[in-house]
C-alpha cells in the first residue's frame, strides 16, 4: 500500500508532513515556493486526501508507511501531529533523515501531571465523541482553535475551511487514530537520541502546541533550536508565510 505524494522542483528531498484531519493541500502555495529550491514531496497521510486509509493509524504504523515510501535520506517539515510523525520517524531510522523542521509541535499534545503545556484530557475526550456524533463539524471547530489569536484570524480560518475537504473527506478510521496519537503519545523520553540538526517554529499565541512546548523541543534535543514567531497561532506557514519561508530557508541552506 503506496501513500500519494505530489512531487514537484529539483535539489534536496524535503517531505511535508499536515496536521490532523487535513491532507498536503494545505502545502499547496508553500509547496509551490519549496520547489524553487528543494524537490518538494507533499505527503496525504494514510486516509486523508487521495492515500487509502490504514487499518490501524498509529505512529508505528503510519512511520512503516513513511519509511517504505523513501528510500533515500530526506528533511522532515512537519506541521502539528505531522511532527510528532517526524519526531518517531527520526528515533525509529535516524539514517533517513537528515534534519527536521517542527512547526508548533510537541512532543506530548495531551496535558500530563508533569507536563502542562498540552490540551487537557477532557478536551480530548470531547473531541473524540463528537466525531463520533458529527466528524465534519467536529474538524471545523479544531480549525477554528487553530487559529484564535492569530494574525489575520478571519482570514486565516476562512482559508483553512476552503481547503478542509478539498480533496474529498477523511476517513474516520484515520480520524480516530490521529486523535488517539494525539491523546496518547508521550515521546519525551525519546528526545535526547533524535541528533539531527532540528528547527522549532512556534507560533507566539498557539492556543494548541503553546511555545513552551516549542522551547522544551529544543532545550531537550541535541541540536534544536527555536523560532518563536511574533503574531502567529497554530499556522505560521500560512499566516505569516514569507517570514517562516524565510526561517526554513536560512535552516535548510546551512552546511550539516
Amino acid at each position: 500500500m503506496s501513500l500519494h505524494v505530489e512531487v514537484s522542483g529539483q535539489g534536496e528531498p524535503l517531505v511535508l508532513l499536515h496536521g490532523w484531519g487535513m491532507h498536503g493541500g494545505i502545502w499547496s502555495e508553500m509547496a509551490l515556493q519549496l520547489a524553487e529550491h528543494y524537490q518538494v514531496y507533499n505527503v496525504d497521510l494514510p486516509g486523508h486526501g487521495a492515500s487509502a486509509p490504514l487499518p490501524n493509524f498509529t505512529l508505528d504504523k503510519v512511520v512503516e508507511q513513511l519509511v517504505a515510501q523513501f528510500s533515500e535520506p530526506v528533511s522532515i517539515l512537519g506541521w502539528s501531529l505531522g511532527g510528532q510523525l517526524a519526531l518517531h520517524w527520526a528515533a525509529r531510522k535516524p539514517e533517513q533523515i537528515k534534519k527536521l523542521v517542527l512547526v508548533t509541535s510537541t512532543p506530548c499534545f495531551a496535558e500530563r501531571e508533569d507536563w502542562l503545556f498540552g490540551m487537557t484530557q477532557e478536551t480530548l475526550q470531547q473531541f473524540a465523541a463528537d466525531l463520533e456524533q458529527n466528524h465534519a463539524a467536529t474538524l471545523r471547530r479544531f480549525l477554528a482553535l487553530q487559529v484564535r489569536g492569530s494574525d489575520g484570524e478571519r482570514e486565516l480560518l476562512s482559508a483553512l475551511r476552503a481547503k478542509l475537504f478539498s480533496r474529498g473527506e477523511p476517513h474516520l478510521e484515520a480520524l480516530r487514530g490521529g486523535l488517539e496519537i494525539l491523546r496518547d503519545a508521550d515521546q519525551r523520553s525519546t528526545l535526547p537520541g533524535i541528533k539531527q540538526p532540528t528547527l522549532v517554529i512556534a507560533g507566539e499565541r498557539d492556543k494548541l502546541t503553546p511555545p513552551e512546548a516549542s522551547y522544551y523541543l529544543a532545550q531537550t534535543m541535541p541540536n534544536a533550536r527555536v523560532v518563536e514567531i511574533e503574531g502567529a497561532a497554530h499556522a505560521p506557514f500560512l499566516s505569516h508565510s514569507q517570514l517562516f519561508t524565510e526561517h526554513l530557508n536560512q535552516f535548510l541552506h546551512e552546511r550539516i
